[in-house]
């Protein structure tokens, strides 16, 4: 399986208005191969817009920079007015690492850019979060402090001179900060009130900030201080949350809105039930919430399976049904649709140019394996048979934990389903896998061979295709036999009125195992290391003895249990 390391960049620019401004920004971006504009953000009142894209690391730190070097040709801060704070016409520009990546490579990253933008643009940077280099600065707040009219006395202070780029104020560009951090959800909760201060109550009692003491009344008291004159903070409920209340014209409500700064720290869903139960304290009620920008796909897994748990339900269902039940639990399509294509990240970089063949339909799909192409093969159809045959196991784990009268074991059989459904993704994806193997070796064999530099290159290449081409299958093997703990349970435990259907997976299972044996044992003739070749048709026989093993075992559990 690839590994490409991917991050995530989101550059915040101070235009949110005129439009064909924020387009000439985002083509530079669009400009840079490698790299996916996910998300166009602009807000009117805050003359800001937020923008997402996500590709590899060189490529988006490219594109990062042409779209900070056209806003700082567009963008005159002396005339900017907006309700966001703001310092800069490219005001921030954070990297969040995404995958196959850590944050100490993504922080060198962020630092490599900030450099760039200084000594190409000339403009003054400051590094915050996890890419600062001293303390003070990883707050971007302290960064910012009193914005873009504070920065022609504040440069002068040696305490505050940029990480990059010049300490001369730029009246029109202002300065940038570049951060490294984690992944924040931007994310606004709906109240039924129109009150901004009644939103605010609630924001101040979910954030990790809190609100400040004050003596007496607790809204015109004076703020309480300690010995040193230091304001008396009384903590928020929630870690790594930051709210503030506000209200939207638009939609004449006010809202609560989160930042949500670690969601490893606090969910989303938990964001979304802490605020209901504070607001329902304060006389009010959630009516719905919306993502800003987009979510990680296991952001909303999280979340629905936590609202499937509180009703007693499965979480071994398709992804699809279990993002119906967060955007429902949560009414995230309360304004407006909740398309997950769009705004989840996983969904929007899959490759849209080249159809899979699990995305097809069963017709299709039977079609294309009949037609003249050699591809898709056995492979394919052994690993989709794997898919099918552990499918029904998870479809008779759900039955069972539906089943009435067996409402104290839903638990038992919703976590049976949930390795059910394991097995059955990673076979899907083999589908698909064994395809790109045979593509593979096809263009190996299309690589020249003029040179005997050229031969060498070529059949290296044709030999690392064959061992590729070999290992999928014989992890379709390894799966599929991994997959029949669920059809033994189930058989064995599970809803009586389905035990057939554990057993038809059994039998798809060893088909599985069988077929992909077969494609591994064709692909290793071509194999010169005939070391690997005995160890893998070693190791195939001996998962060819379990499966048939384990076929026989489940098939006597269904048949003593099938009464004629």
């Amino acid at each position: 399986m690839k590994t490409k390391q991917l991050i995530e960049c989101v550059p915040n620019f101070s235009e949110g208005r005129d439009m064909n401004i924020i387009k000439q920004i985002t083509n530079e971006i669009e400009s840079v191969e490698g790299v996916r504009l996910i998300d166009v953000d602009p807000g009117h009142a805050t003359n800001r817009t937020v923008v997402t894209m996500v590709g590899t690391p060189d490529e988006v730190c490219e594109a990062a920079f042409r779209a900070i070097k056209k806003a700082a040709e567009l963008i005159d801060m002396s005339k900017h007015k907006g309700a966001h704070p703001r310092f800069g016409a490219t005001d921030v520009c954070p990297l969040v690492p995404v995958a196959n990546i850590t944050m100490d490579q993504t922080v060198e990253y962020a630092r490599k850019l900030a450099k760039r933008i200084g000594d190409e643009l000339g403009i003054g940077v400051f590094c915050y979060e996890f890419a600062a280099f001293e303390e003070k600065r990883r707050n971007l707040a302290n960064c910012r402090a009193g914005e873009y009219e504070a920065l022609p006395k504040r440069l002068q202070d040696p305490a505050w001179k940029p990480d990059f780029g010049s300490a001369v104020f730029n009246p029109k560009s202002g300065v940038t900060a570049v951060g490294a951090r984690n992944f924040l959800l931007a994310y606004n909760i709906n109240l039924n009130t129109t009150s901004t201060r009644r939103a605010n109550a609630v924001a101040f009692d979910i954030r990790e900030k809190g609100r400040a003491q004050r003596i007496g009344n607790p809204i015109t008291g004076k703020k309480a201080v300690d010995e040193k004159g230091n304001a008396i903070w009384t903590p928020g409920s929630l870690k790594a949350c930051k709210a503030i209340g506000w209200f939207i014209d638009e939609f004449g409500i006010a809202q609560i809105s989160i930042n949500l700064t670690d969601i490893t720290v606090t969910p989303l869903h938990i964001a979304f039930e802490e605020t209901c139960k504070k607001a329902q304290a304060r006389g009010l009620r959630v009516t719905g919430s919306e993502l800003v920008g987009v979510v990680p796909l296991q952001a909303m897994l999280d979340a629905g399976k936590y609202f499937l748990h509180k009703q007693n339900r499965s979480t071994g269902i398709a992804d699809s049904e279990i993002i119906k039940i967060a955007v429902k639990s949560m009414g995230l399509d309360e304004l407006y649709p909740f398309d997950p294509k769009k705004k989840i990240i996983e969904y929007i970089l899959e490759d849209d140019i080249q159809k899979k063949l699990v995305d097809m339909t069963l017709a299709d799909f039977v079609a294309e394996t009949a037609s003249e192409s050699p591809a898709p093969g056995g492979g394919s159809v052994s690993a989709t048979m794997g898919a099918m045959g552990v499918a029904l196991a998870t479809m008779v784990a759900n039955l069972s934990a539906h089943k009435a009268g067996w409402d104290d074991r839903w638990e038992e059989f919703s976590n049976w389903a949930d390795k059910g459904k394991v097995y059955m993704d990673q076979l899907l994806k083999l589908v698909d896998e064994d395809t790109n193997a045979f593509n593979k070796i096809m263009d190996a064999f299309g690589l020249p061979k003029s040179s005997d530099e050229e031969k060498t290159a070529r059949k290296k290449a044709i030999q690392d295709a064959t061992l590729y081409a070999i290992d999928i299958p014989y992890r379709v093997m390894e799966i599929s036999l991994q997959s029949m703990e669920v059809m033994k349970a189930m058989a064995e435990i599970g809803n009586p009125n389905s035990v057939s259907d554990a057993g038809v997976g059994a039998l798809a299972a060893r088909g599985a195992v069988m077929g992909a044996y077969l494609n591994v044992k064709i692909n290793a003739q071509d194999l010169e290391d005939k070391e690997k070749v005995a160890l893998y048709i070693d190791k195939g026989e001996e998962i060819v003895k379990k499966v048939e093993q384990t076929e026989k075992e489940i098939l006597n559990i269904v048949n003593s249990k099938i009464t004629l």
